[in-house]
C-alpha cells in the first residue's frame, strides 16, 4: 500500500536528546517504507543559520541525508522557529524546500500543505513579530553576527516568547476559522495539512458547500507522531510505536 508521511513541530534541541533519536529512528524505519516524508516546520526548536555547528543538527541532517540518498523524498516546509533553513542544508540533507503555502498532488487529491502559524490571524502582535522576522534586512542583519550573538540573541527572543504567551487567551493562539475558509476557497482545495498549534486533531467544514477537512499535526514533546496518508485516507500514528 502506499503511503506518504506528515510531521511538524518536532522542536528538536540538544537539551531533548530523547527526542533527536527517535525521529533518526522514525527516518531509519518508518519513513523507508514510505512514498515520502513531509516535515511541515519547526523541525528544530531554533536554527540560527546553516553554518550552525551544533552536534544535534549534524546528526540530524546526515540522518535526513541517509534517507534521501535510499531514493525516499523529503520535502521541508520551514516554520516560526526553522525559518532560516536555506540552501546549503538542502544541498546537504537532499531535501526539498517548500514555500508556505503549497499544494500538492496526494494521490489524486489536491492538499494544500501549512506550518499554520499565518492562519493564526487574531493574534496580531504575532503577525506583526512574524512580518518583521521575515523581512530580507531583518535577516541580513543577523546572520552578519557571529554564531555566538546569534545565540545569545534568540535566547532572550524565546524566553520574551515564553512570557508573552503565558499571558494570551489559549483562543487568540488557534488558527481562525475564517482564515481557513479562505485560503482554502482561493486555493480551491478541500483537505489541509498543517501544525503550528500543537493541538491535533481533524477537522470536518463545508467550504462552498463541499465537505472539506483540516488535518492538524501534532508535537514531538510527549510523544512523537505522524499523519500518514494513503489513496483512502489519513490517520495519525503516535511513535515510539509497539
Amino acid at each position: 500500500m502506499r503511503t506518504t508521511l506528515f510531521i511538524s513541530d518536532l522542536h528538536l534541541d540538544p537539551g531533548r536528546p530523547a527526542t533527536t533519536e527517535l525521529f533518526v529512528d522514525f527516518l531509519h524505519g518508518r519513513v523507508r517504507d514510505s512514498d515520502g516524508l513531509y516535515i511541515l516546520g519547526d523541525l528544530f526548536e531554533v536554527w540560527i543559520g546553516d553554518d550552525d555547528t551544533e552536534a544535534m543538527n549534524a546528526i540530524v541532517m546526515d540522518a535526513l541525508a541517509e534517507c534521501t540518498r535510499s531514493n525516499i523524498p523529503v520535502f521541508f516546509m520551514s516554520g516560526n522557529r526553522d525559518f532560516l533553513v536555506g540552501k546549503q542544508f538542502a544541498e546537504r540533507t537532499g531535501c526539498t524546500l517548500l514555500e508556505d503555502p503549497t499544494i500538492i498532488d496526494l494521490y489524486g487529491q489536491p492538499t494544500l500543505l501549512m506550518h499554520g502559524d499565518t492562519l493564526c490571524t487574531d493574534d496580531t502582535e504575532y503577525q506583526a513579530y512574524r512580518s518583521r522576522v521575515r523581512d530580507p534586512v531583518i535577516q541580513a542583519a543577523f546572520m552578519a553576527k557571529s554564531l555566538q550573538e546569534r545565540r545569545a540573541f534568540v535566547g532572550e527572543i524565546r524566553e520574551n516568547s515564553r512570557d508573552l504567551s503565558r499571558e494570551k487567551p489559549e483562543a487568540i493562539m488557534d488558527v481562525n476559522q475564517q482564515a481557513v475558509i479562505d485560503i482554502m476557497t482561493v486555493s480551491d482545495t478541500r483537505r489541509l495539512i498543517h501544525g503550528h498549534t500543537h493541538r491535533p486533531a481533524i477537522h470536518e467544514l463545508s467550504i462552498d458547500g463541499s465537505p472539506a477537512r483540516r488535518y492538524v499535526l501534532g508535537d514531538w514533546y510527549e510523544n512523537g507522531n505522524y499523519l500518514e496518508c494513503t489513496e483512502n485516507d489519513c490517520r495519525s500514528y503516535i511513535l515510539p510505536e509497539n
